[in-house]
């Protein structure tokens, strides 16, 4: 098994025992793919909950910039509750997750073709 593979497994471990869900795991590798080497570093592949220039980096980056998203209130309140649903306390929220998340819940899996 590939590293990849293997954090692939670890963020569909996530899905299905933090956020209750099982994994669509074509989609998942697909947004896995798309953040590259980013996986490989240890804060790129990380979402700080707390810091509120991350959150604003995840919108306008993933939301605004990958999915096509429109400004507005509701992109922040959605990065907020998968954010709750992952966990305030949880430690590592895996960037990988947070997007799986975002996409699925905005309808936007087709953006990855």
């Amino acid at each position: 098994m590939s590293k990849r593979d293997e954090w692939i497994a670890h963020y569909a471990s996530d899905i299905r025992d933090k956020m209750g869900e099982e994994p669509d795991m074509e989609f998942l590798t697909k947004v896995t793919l798309g953040l590259g080497p980013a996986i490989y570093n240890s804060d790129a592949s990380k979402v700080s909950g707390s810091d509120a220039a991350e959150l604003e980096r995840v919108k306008q980056n993933f939301l605004l910039g990958k999915l096509g998203m429109e400004d507005s209130p509701a992109l922040m309140e959605a990065i907020h509750q998968v954010i709750d649903r992952y966990g305030r306390s949880e430690r590592n929220k895996y960037r990988a997750v947070i997007y799986y998340m975002l996409a699925r819940h905005f309808g936007k899996t087709s953006v990855y073709g």
